[in-house]
């Protein structure tokens, strides 16, 4: 299954998927161009492709890093904290190199703004590297390896802002403000985080289908005992998968501290780690590893970042309030619709017994309750009716075919 997959990864067309999710990515800047009352996209086209390519840019650098992850076999829950680390330790650097010049909101130099880059970059390889070290040598899951992380390096982002402004400024501050003019730069081109994403984004396709490391990332996400018992150094390739997820997440860091002008570790990229794996769920990598390719990362970032967009050009007011429900709802529908046809051949049902009857009245209550308060009580009403049959239908409809299935 990894074979093939990372066979069909490597060629320049899209797989048949990602052609689909082209499509809803369409689709979905159409409808919003409809339905938004302001219709943003009809007369400030520039301006929001301006906003969809910055977001999409600053969350596929770090849902690359997190897509090479699950390809391996893994999982990084730590990408928002790793942010957060990032851009606290990029300002920390640059304030106890130039404190002077940052207390006075002047220029501090292109070496000081490189030792800060830097020293987000080696945070990111350590990180990287003590998650290797607790998922190989402990034995940790992953799962409770980062899950550890992403409360403990939030916590050591904030510690260090604290600590360091402590030291070096007349009050202590749980952030630190970044007002150098390459930052500020940055912030002004939105193309320059689309260009660096691009580029990620070529450099993750080569590793992944054109390298020996990219197939035996494959591999041990498809069987890590056989890709063992083929005489892959699972150990390091684990190591290369989640340095590579750190450092991309502490990469985007540095543009999250440039596009804010400060680093606020206590708030910064809360959450985003969800984000970025569902940008990669989206795109067609499996959880259970070794399925993934580059281009599905890319277009579930996009179709993504054009949902979440959709909602807020929508509703308008308090959008955020949705963002976390929206991408819930996007991830588990890809996840439904990637194992139909598993489900199908093997037999399964998706509404089996009297579990299959009370999931259905639990998810047409939960679609008409959304749509109720994103919308009107009566759309709710409307739009929960038309799950529920829709619903029952699907479950006359696997009946038929289970019966039609056992033999006379």
């Amino acid at each position: 299954m990894a074979a093939s997959d990372s066979t069909s990864s490597g060629g320049w067309l899209l797989r048949r998927s990602e052609w689909a999710l082209l499509a809803a990515i369409l689709v979905a800047v159409v409808l919003t161009a409809l339905v938004d009352a302001n219709h943003s996209y009809w007369f400030q086209p520039l301006t929001s492709l301006r906003d969809i390519a910055r977001s999409t840019a600053m969350l596929g650098i770090f849902a690359l890093g997190a897509s090479v992850v699950i390809i391996a076999g893994g999982i990084d829950l730590s990408a928002g904290s790793m942010i957060a680390l990032s851009a606290t330790v990029c300002a920390a650097t640059m304030l106890a190199l130039a404190p002077a010049e940052m207390v006075g909101f002047k220029p501090v130099g292109g070496a000081v703004v490189a030792a800060g880059c830097l020293a987000s970059l080696l945070a990111g390889f350590l990180v990287g590297t003590l998650h290797t070290w607790l998922i190989t040598a402990v034995r940790l899951p992953p799962f409770i390896a980062t899950l550890a992380t992403l409360v403990g390096l939030r916590s050591l982002a904030r510690a260090l802002a604290t600590s360091t402004t402590a030291a070096l400024l007349p009050t202590k501050n749980s952030q630190i403000n970044v007002y150098d003019p390459m930052f500020k730069f940055v912030r002004d081109n939105v193309w320059i985080p689309v260009a660096v994403c691009g580029l990620l984004a070529f450099v993750t396709w080569l590793l992944l289908t054109r390298t020996v490391l990219g197939r035996h990332v494959h591999a041990l996400g498809g069987n890590e005992q056989a890709a063992r018992l083929a005489g892959i150094r699972t150990e390091n390739v684990k190591w290369f998968a989640y340095c590579y997820g750190a450092m991309t997440a502490a990469l985007a860091g540095l543009f999250y501290v440039a596009n804010e002008s400060v680093a606020a570790p206590a708030i910064q990229a809360r959450g985003h780690e969800l984000n970025a794996i569902a940008a990669a769920v989206v795109g067609g990598c499996s959880l259970s590893g070794g399925v993934g390719t580059v281009p599905g990362t890319v277009l579930g970032t996009v179709f993504l970042r054009v949902v979440i967009d959709a909602v807020s050009k929508v509703i308008k007011t308090e959008a955020e309030i949705y963002e976390g429900l929206i991408v819930g709802v996007v991830v588990v529908l890809a996840v439904t619709f990637s194992q139909v046809g598993q489900l199908a051949k093997g037999g399964r049902r998706l509404f089996p017994g009297l579990l299959g009857l009370c999931a259905i009245p639990t998810l047409a209550l939960l679609v008409g309750g959304v749509v109720a308060m994103t919308a009107a009580p009566r759309a709710g009403i409307t739009a929960g009716l038309a799950a529920l049959a829709l619903l029952v239908a699907l479950r006359f409809w696997e009946g038929r075919q289970a019966a039609a299935a056992r033999p006379a």
